[in-house]
């Protein structure tokens, strides 16, 4: 295939229950593609039910990535998404295959689309040595100095955000250039390649008919074991409740109401989790919202993975 004049990949976003998974897979259906997830709980072996992850035999109708890289016990970043994404995403376009990302973590889509920043990381020496001459001298007075350093990071920030007047401070000292243009350098990069990632935007015309999804599904994963699934990751006894994994929405409400109300806990935990899970959902369109640029596709239409087809079809123009 060739990808004279498309697009480096094609976006397929969404909130949750959107349908964005099987519309994706109805794609594959048509063209000769590859999905790679945009899902910060997809990453997590051992978390299948409760992140609806993509069962074996789909996996093996389309190639899957970023799925089940890690253990719970362990973190995942927008930065490691980033690098990824961009080597899978190179390796299915050498492939001659179009790369399709598809998800809803928007703190991804973001970091992926407005790209990281080159900045430096933690260094602490110099952390130290500021919050020692925070202690003596207070943090206004450092401000003061980062406004001589960096004028335009220092106008954004109060005198008393010790924790940004500190980084802004520490990345001057390790690289000698001001916080706001390394941003700045990065944004504008970052906009001049922003035709290269067409979004297509699966979005509800009825809220209400999104949240009955939501309850649905929710009653659907309970239905096939997703509480034995948390009590398994709670046998492990190398789990708790902080961690990353375990705050993804759906396994922290199970996790409270196992060990709040066990015998229960599926009582307990549904109310809680729909509306965290809506709540989720009303984010995810707010983030969307702030993307002008994206393709809306009514998520409740009839038709609605034709249209992404069509959609997806006039984007990569090689097929």
């Amino acid at each position: 295939m060739s990808t004279l004049q498309s697009p480096r990949a094609i976006l397929l976003l969404g909130p949750t229950a959107s349908g964005k998974s099987a519309a994706a897979l109805a794609l594959a259906e048509h063209l000769d593609l590859e999905i790679v997830s945009i899902d910060s709980a997809l990453v997590y072996r051992g978390m299948d039910i409760g992140t609806a992850k993509p069962s074996i035999e789909e996996r093996r109708r389309v190639a899957h990535h970023l799925i089940d890289l890690i253990d719970p016990t362990d973190s995942y970043s927008a930065a490691r998404f980033v690098a990824d994404a961009q080597n899978a995403i190179e390796a299915i376009r050498a492939r001659g295959r179009l790369p399709l990302l598809v998800g809803g973590t928007m703190l991804y889509v973001r970091a992926l689309l407005g790209g990281m920043d080159d900045l430096p990381g933690a260094n602490a020496e110099v952390r130290a040595r500021l919050d020692d001459e925070a202690r003596r001298l207070g943090w206004p007075a450092l401000h003061a100095r980062l406004a001589e350093l960096d004028a335009a990071t220092a106008a954004r920030l109060p005198p008393t955000d010790a924790q940004r007047i500190q980084r802004a401070l520490e990345v001057f000292e390790l690289t000698g250039r001001p916080l706001s243009s390394l941003i700045g350098q990065q944004r504008e990069n970052a906009a001049q390649q922003r035709a290269q990632w067409p979004i297509i935007s699966l979005e509800p015309s009825d809220r209400a008919v999104l949240h009955t999804r939501i309850a649905e599904r929710l009653r659907a994963m309970v239905r096939a074991g997703f509480l034995d699934e948390v009590r398994t990751l709670r046998a492990r006894g190398d789990l708790q409740a902080g961690l990353p994994s375990m705050r993804c929405v759906g396994y922290r409400q199970a996790w409270e109401a196992l060990e709040q109300q066990p015998s229960a806990a599926e009582q307990v935990f549904l109310e809680p989790a729909i509306a965290a899970t809506r709540q989720l959902a009303k984010r995810q369109l707010t983030w969307l919202r702030a993307m002008p640029d994206r393709t809306v596709i009514d998520a409740l239409a009839h038709d609605a993975p034709a249209q992404v087809l069509q959609q997806v079809q006039g984007l990569w123009r090689a097929l």
